[in-house]
């Protein structure tokens, strides 16, 4: 069978040439005689592996040399309690709540400490970001947490908050390499990498090296402590060893396309041809407030929920699938992650022009 347009929020679409590479691989990698899968993690071929990925990773990223990089399990959602366990020194947290993963983030820090919610955009469906140039920021906060790119609801952050000097954390599981970053301006910034980066297990914390401490909350379990895993290089327990072999490629293969300039050229292209599209459609419209619009997830809706069941079941027979929006918004979503060909883009167009001939 030939391969589908896969529009998933995630897991989602990977490189054609790193898959096929793993399969060829896949009983033998590079003459060892097993697969990646079957090796010690505490072997000399795995260290490479490892060593090698997070290498590309720091070169792709310009990650400074005091950020500790760490490969590791639980997804974005452990983090949620891993980060104030980490870094509430004074029990104190801003949140800013634009959407579902922002929002579940700081209802776990509320079990650790006093979270404070500095803004939001719950307000319009967080169909928008709010502004956050001046927020009323306490003194005492220990930081001040944002998702950078809300999967769901289709918003990204352009501007990056002023925390007034206090540390910004950012979970940025759906736009992770897609375009340039400057690690810098974060104290810590991590991602799951099943949207843009690799099959799920794993997920990538960057923090610097000041907040990774022993000065943890008490009752933080060993694993959960930054410095634990830090320390060890990411290999105090048996790491997602497959997973983490698979991100190494998809970091080669984002070097060798040009970088992350060139992916956020590619993802501004293609996305501007579905919002161009939707911008001037009569029947399909964007729901989400043009300058806060992600180059990622595209949420879009007819306004009529049969119509837009009809359109999800006849795009999956033409070969665009799970482009069934989230639950928690209905109507339909495109996940054009850096790995969505172009051309995938073109067509799902061509599809929904056609489809608005037939029901207009």
């Amino acid at each position: 069978m030939s391969r589908v347009y896969n529009f998933s929020a995630g897991p989602a679409v990977l490189p054609e040439e790193v898959l096929q590479e793993a399969a060829d691989e896949m009983l033998d990698y590079k003459g060892c005689g097993m697969s990646v899968m079957e090796m010690s993690h505490r072997s000399k071929v795995y260290d490479e592996i490892i060593k090698d990925a997070e290498k590309d990773l720091r070169e792709l990223m310009n990650i400074p040399d005091n950020y500790k990089v760490m490969f590791l399990q639980g997804g974005a959602s452990q983090q949620f309690a891993a980060v104030p366990m980490n870094l509430m020194k004074n029990k104190k947290a801003g949140y800013i709540i634009t959407g579902q993963w922002a929002k579940k983030a700081y209802q776990e820090a509320k079990m650790y400490g006093e979270a404070i919610e500095l803004a939001s955009s719950a307000d319009e469906t967080f169909s928008y970001i709010p502004d956050c140039s001046n927020l009323d920021i306490p003194d005492d906060l220990d930081y001040v947490y944002i998702c950078e790119n809300n999967t769901i609801y289709g918003t990204k952050y352009k501007t990056l908050p002023n925390t007034k000097g206090k540390t910004l954390v950012a979970d940025v599981s759906s736009c992770f390499l897609s375009e340039p970053v400057d690690v810098t301006k974060y104290g810590v910034i991590y991602g799951g990498v099943q949207k843009n980066i690799g099959p799920a297990g794993v997920v990538i914390v960057i923090a610097r090296e000041d907040l990774i401490t022993d000065d943890v909350l008490a009752g933080t379990p060993t694993m959960l402590k930054w410095k634990t895993q830090a320390d060890a290089d990411s290999l105090y327990n048996t790491p997602p060893c497959y997973g983490i072999y698979i991100c190494g490629k998809v970091f080669k293969w984002l070097k060798k396309m040009g970088g992350l300039e060139e992916m956020q050229r590619r993802n501004i292209e293609k996305a501007q041809i579905l919002y161009d599209f939707l911008d001037e459609s009569k029947l399909f419209k964007g729901t989400v407030r043009k300058e806060d619009r992600s180059l990622m997830n595209v949420p879009f809706v007819t306004g009529n929920e049969e119509l837009d069941a009809k359109f999800v079941k006849e795009a999956t027979a033409a070969g665009f699938v799970n482009l069934k929006g989230h639950r928690t918004v209905g109507g339909m979503r495109a996940s054009i992650y850096n790995a969505m060909p172009k051309e995938g883009v073109e067509k799902l167009v061509e599809f929904m022009k056609k489809f608005e001939k037939e029901n207009a």
